[in-house]
């Protein structure tokens, strides 16, 4: 029965990374790593200049080779023939300048091993899905930097590999096509295809990563879903609006009895808004039912750290340690 379990349980698991270290010229760039990567999920992966997340990305596309440790796909210890399963945009773009745009991706998508037939038909979906199908007798070089980008992503997912890795995506794109990408990426995964994403825009992990790992000088620093993260960092501070006519003993309440960070009062509304902090052994279901005397409680919600936030104590505190 536990080996049935055990077993079930790392089929919900596209990648299994387990040990995986790497060192280049004496200079340890992963430290016994291991990471499970759920299917169907958008996985962020994260962490400052040189934390190790290229090296990451390149042993899993095969490039180089781990020194110690191993990596499963789809509980397969990972070989050459997996490679037409994954999808991998770099962060440094590999387009030919030089060739025609539809006779580069009809050569990129043969090598994936998809027939001629099965390439045309493909590539011009994505390519009017893009809206770019008169860009196929054009050279790389004719396009803008944001253009070539569309045709990198296309030859990326032409061929619905169970694996992607985008390594900073929205690279030269403008806000509307990057929204595009964005949009695009989230319709992938909610297809079943299971997505490392690594960038450095936070705001994109908190709108579109399932679960994130954060790494530092080639070890894990944190690890888990947005929403848990965003518990486990969030300090005890609610953000409450209330209709009241009380202003003044609302907040001489909250002065005596909380810790009142900033407040707001709309006289027009009669609307009071308020942030405060509680303390370990505070209950907000105390303070809702204490304010009930004073007026009509609008809204009473717990104010979470962004990522960029929580990014930023974790590395410190690492490399306070280190």
């Amino acid at each position: 029965m536990i080996s049935l379990i055990c077993y079930n349980f790392y089929l919900l698991n596209v990648l299994r990374i387990e040990e995986v270290t790497k060192q280049y010229n004496g200079v340890l760039a992963l430290d016994s790593i291991s990471i499970e990567i759920p299917k169907g999920s958008i996985y962020g992966l994260l962490g400052p200049n040189g934390a190790g997340k290229t090296s990451l990305i390149r042993i899993i596309n095969q490039i180089t080779q781990p020194d110690n440790g191993s990596v499963y796909l789809d509980g397969e210890l990972l070989c050459p023939s997996h490679i037409s399963q994954i999808g991998y945009l770099p962060e440094e773009r590999g387009l030919y300048k030089n060739m025609r745009v539809g006779e580069q991706a009809m050569y990129l998508a043969r090598l994936k091993g998809l027939s001629k037939k099965e390439a045309k038909t493909r590539l011009l979906y994505w390519f009017d899905k893009f809206g770019i199908r008169n860009w196929w007798d054009k050279k790389i070089q004719e396009l803008s930097k944001g253009m070539a980008q569309k045709v990198q992503f296309i030859v990326t997912v032409m061929h619905r590999p169970k694996l992607l890795i985008f390594d900073e995506p929205f690279s030269g794109f403008d806000p509307v096509n990057a929204e595009l990408i964005a949009n695009e990426i989230l319709q992938l995964r909610n297809e079943g295809a299971t997505i490392i994403f690594s960038t450095h825009r936070m705001e994109s992990i908190e709108q579109m990563c399932d679960h994130i790992c954060l790494l530092n000088k080639g070890k894990i620093v944190l690890e888990g879903t947005v929403a848990a993260l965003q518990q486990l960092y969030g300090a005890k501070i609610y953000e409450i609006v209330f209709k009241t006519n009380n202003t003044k003993e609302v907040l001489s309440f909250f002065v005596d009895a909380y810790e009142l960070r900033n407040h707001n009062y709309d006289e027009v509304s009669a609307i009071l808004k308020l942030e405060v902090a509680f303390k370990e052994n505070e209950r907000p279901s105390d303070l809702m039912q204490n304010l009930l005397p004073f007026g009509e409680l609008m809204q009473f919600v717990q104010k979470l750290p962004s990522m960029h936030a929580i990014f930023l104590d974790a590395i410190g505190k690492t490399d306070m340690h280190s």
